[in-house]
């Protein structure tokens, strides 16, 4: 005996009929009619009396009646149980990410999950990526989002659906605004505010050779005060200073740099079901 056999006996009750429990529940006539011949098999009694045109209960009918009655009933409240659990889930998701449009990403899936379950809270720390990988090893923080390759080894990851565009942030009135895209030759003349995280990797390197580099910074919100105090010019991401209320003004890089973001995780990493849930909800 199954849970739905039990709501076809039931069904056959209720209608009278075993023509009319089929129209209700959709199913085929003959199909109906032997499944009821088959549980009766199964429980080697009578469950009709026959030759009646509307249903009539055994007394073993009548006797597995009100249990399927209970069955379905405790199924019911199960179903209801587990969904109420979902509902219920909460606690704090905290994400690392690096400062990047494609965080929209992220925000838009944690706005749907919030929406669907508001005990669930998050955590968000902006980092450059060797200390997002840092902190994601140590547990600090569940998931990260990065702008470098990462050992598949050790992580999940999940790649974005579009880079992120590079470029110079400077004052509108710079002379430098006059070009509608900047190679890196037109930066030799001026100090150059660089992402921190590029320090290791073109201080001294031939890519910026002859390039005045006065500055590294963690949130392009500070590089942006002092590209307006004078400062450097800062390289970064586009779209992460709104210029069209700020003295300030983007070019991109030429040739064309892009980035293209990923969502990592630690691999093997029993998760909670809040931090599961929106990894599942990213992963789509």
């Amino acid at each position: 005996m199954d849970i739905r056999t039990m709501q076809y006996f039931l069904a056959v009750v209720r209608e009278g009929t075993i023509s009319a429990a089929a129209q209700a529940l959709h199913v085929a006539q003959p199909s109906l009619s032997r499944q009821m011949k088959d549980l009766e098999s199964e429980l080697g009694t009578t469950l009709f009396a026959r030759g009646n045109r509307k249903i009539v209960l055994t007394e073993e009918g009548m006797i597995l009646r009100k249990r399927a009655e209970e069955m379905v009933r405790l199924m019911q409240i199960t179903e209801e149980e587990i969904l109420n659990a979902k509902k219920n889930i909460s606690g704090v998701i905290r994400i690392g990410a690096g400062e990047s449009r494609s965080f929209h990403f992220l925000s838009q899936a944690a706005g749907s999950l919030a929406s669907d379950y508001p005990g669930i809270r998050f955590s968000i720390t902006s980092r450059e990526t060797i200390g997002l990988l840092e902190e994601l090893n140590n547990g600090i923080i569940d998931i990260a989002l990065v702008f470098a390759d990462v050992d598949q080894s050790l992580y999940q990851s999940y790649m974005l659906p579009t880079p992120d565009t590079f470029g110079v942030l400077m004052p509108k009135d710079h002379e430098l605004a006059q070009k509608k895209t900047i190679h890196l030759n037109d930066l030799k003349n001026y100090p150059i505010i660089i992402p921190r995280a590029w320090e290791r990797a073109v201080i001294g390197s031939d890519v910026m050779n002859g390039i005045h580099i006065i500055a590294a910074y963690n949130l392009i919100y500070n590089a942006s005060l002092m590209v307006e105090d004078g400062v450097g010019l800062a390289l970064t991401f586009d779209g992460l200073i709104n210029i069209a209320e700020s003295p300030l003004t983007f070019r991109s890089l030429a040739p064309k740099l892009e980035v293209t973001g990923r969502i990592v995780w630690k691999k093997y990493q029993i998760f909670s079901p809040a931090v599961q849930m929106f990894i599942d909800r990213i992963r789509g």
